[in-house]
């Protein structure tokens, strides 16, 4: 391991740098896609408790939607969250 000594005005430019790359990266991250939390058909049927074949009737009855690359099917998490909040019974109602 070698030590190394740098001035504290380089050290100083060099965080302002990285600060910059960093929020840079946070805001390119958050004008893509991805930047969505995706999840799969495992993830969907262990958080609802349903059935592979009743998460296909959701997604043919278009109750859920999805996106389809090849054979594996993704779902955006704020649309599970939005199908569970349409589906929330209040006590009493």
């Amino acid at each position: 391991m070698h030590i190394m000594t740098v001035e504290s005005e380089a050290f100083q430019k060099l965080v302002e740098k990285l600060d910059a790359i960093s929020v840079k990266l946070n805001n390119h991250k958050e004008t893509t896609p991805l930047s969505e939390n995706w999840v799969d058909n495992q993830d969907v049927c262990e958080l609802l408790h349903i059935s592979k074949r009743t998460l296909q009737h959701y997604r043919d009855s278009g109750k859920i939607p999805f996106s389809q690359v090849g054979a594996k099917i993704y779902y955006k998490a704020k649309d599970i969250d939005d199908f569970l909040q349409s589906h929330y019974l209040k006590p009493g109602a």
